[in-house]
C-alpha cells in the first residue's frame, strides 16, 4: 500500500462485511464497484449529485472535507461557503486559499472568519499554540485585510494561555546573531517559510517572560546585547523588537558568562539558537570533544545553583551541540510548540539523561 493507503485499500485489507444495504452500496462506491445507488448513505448521494451538476447554486453543499470539492473549479461563492462553516483549525491552515479564491472580498465573510479566528473558546479547544499563530500571522502580514491580521494577534495573545508558567527563576537566551535571520525550513525552493529562526527566538523569549513577569531575557550574538522588554507588551512587540536587535557573531557562551559575573543564581536556562557558536569555541563541542565554553560556564553556574537545569533548543540542528545532553540539560533539535510542555518538563524535573530514548521506547507500535 505505500506510506498513504486509501481507504478502499482498507477496505480491502480488513474485508468487512456489510450488514445493511446502504452498507453494502458504500463498499461498492468505495471500492469501484458495482453498488446500488439508491442504497448509498445521504451524504454520498449529495456528493455525487453536487459533482454532477451544471449548476450548483441550487444545490446544498455537501458537508464534506474541502479537500473533496476542489477538482470542481468552485466559484467564490462556493469558497465562501466553505469557509462559512470552516472550524477554527481549517480556517487557520487556510487563509491564504479562502483569500486567494476571493472570500475575503465580501466584508461579511472578513467580519465571520477575524470573529471565529479570536473566539476563546474555539482557541481553547482546538488547544493553539503561539507559533502555529505566528506562522499564520507571518504568512497573511500585508496579504490579507486588516481585519484578520488583527484577529490573529489577538487570538496570539489568547494562546498564550496554553504556555505553561514555570516556577523559579527563569533565564531566557534568545541568539540575535546574523545566522538567526535565516527561514526556520532552510532555503528550499517552493517551500522556503517566511518564519525565520530569529522569529522563533522572539516569540519564545517574549512568550515565556509574559507567562513568568520574573523571567529575565538576555538577547546574545557575540555578546550579550542589552534590552528592555515589557511583560504586558504584546508578544508580536517584544518579539519584534529581539528581531531588531543589532546582529553579529555567535558566541554562546556570552549569557551565561554574564551570570556568572552578576554572580546570579537561578533554576531553568531556555537556550534559543542555531548553536553555530565560533566566536568562543573553534571545535563546536562534538560528542565526546572537549568542553565548550557554554559547557564551561554552565559549570560555574551550577555551583551557585547546584538544582538548575538548561533546555538548548537549537532551531537548526546540525551535528553537533554547545551543552552536552545529560541529567540537567536537554537538547532540543527543530521546533514546534511541543517545546513548550518540554520546556515545563524540564523545570519540573520530570526529565533524566537519555530522555529522547525514553520518549521513544515509550512508544507503543
Amino acid at each position: 500500500m505505500g506510506n498513504a493507503p486509501s481507504l478502499a485499500d482498507v477496505i480491502k485489507m480488513v474485508h468487512p462485511k456489510p450488514i445493511t444495504p446502504s452498507r453494502q452500496a458504500l463498499y461498492g462506491y468505495l471500492l469501484g464497484r458495482a453498488y446500488n445507488a439508491d442504497a448509498l448513505p445521504t451524504l454520498v448521494k449529495q456528493f455525487e449529485a453536487y459533482k454532477a451538476a451544471a449548476d450548483r447554486r441550487d444545490l446544498e453543499q455537501p458537508d464534506v472535507p474541502f479537500q473533496m470539492l476542489t477538482a470542481l473549479d468552485l466559484a467564490p461563492w462556493e469558497w465562501k461557503a466553505i469557509a462559512r462553516r470552516a472550524p477554527w483549525q481549517m480556517t487557520r491552515m487556510n487563509l491564504n486559499t479562502f483569500h486567494r479564491h476571493g472570500v475575503f472580498d465580501d466584508v461579511d465573510m472578513v467580519r465571520i472568519v477575524a470573529d471565529r479566528l479570536r473566539d476563546p473558546k474555539l482557541i481553547e479547544r482546538a488547544h493553539a499554540f503561539p507559533y502555529q499563530l505566528l506562522v499564520a500571522y507571518l504568512m497573511a502580514a500585508n496579504v490579507m485585510p486588516g481585519e484578520i491580521t488583527d484577529a490573529l494577534q489577538d487570538a496570539l495573545e489568547l494562546a498564550l494561555d496554553n504556555v505553561p508558567r514555570m516556577d523559579g527563576q527563569v533565564y531566557v537566551f534568545p541568539d540575535v546573531s546574523g545566522s538567526m535571520q535565516s527561514p526556520v525550513t532552510g532555503f528550499r525552493k517552493g517551500s522556503t517559510s517566511a518564519v525565520r529562526c530569529i522569529d522563533v527566538a522572539g516569540l519564545v523569549a517574549a512568550a515565556v517572560l509574559r507567562k513568568n513577569h520574573r523571567a529575565t531575557v538576555l538577547p546574545f550574538s557575540d555578546q550579550v546585547v542589552p534590552v528592555t522588554l515589557n511583560p504586558r507588551d504584546t508578544v508580536l512587540t517584544n518579539a519584534h523588537t529581539l528581531a531588531s536587535l543589532p546582529a553579529g557573531g555567535t558566541n554562546c557562551s556570552a549569557p551565561l558568562a554574564e551570570l556568572n559575573r552578576r554572580q546570579a543564581t537561578g533554576d531553568l536556562v531556555i537556550y534559543l539558537s542555531d548553536c553555530e557558536s565560533w566566536v568562543d569555541s573553534p571545535n563546536y563541542g562534538q560528542w565526546g570533544g572537549s568542553a565548550t565554553a557554554t559547557m564551561m560556564e554552565w559549570e560555574l553556574f551550577k555551583q551557585r545553583s547546584p538544582q538548575a537545569r538548561m533546555v538548548c533548543i537549537d532551531i537548526q540542528p546540525y551535528g553537533s551541540t554547545q551543552a552536552q545532553e545529560r541529567s540537567d540539560i536537554v537538547n532540543v533539535g527543530g521546533f514546534s510548540d511541543q517545546v513548550f510542555d518540554l520546556i515545563a518538563a524540564v523545570a519540573e524535573g520530570r526529565t533524566t539523561r537519555g530522555y529522547w530514548v525514553k520518549q521513544i521506547e515509550a512508544v507503543s507500535i
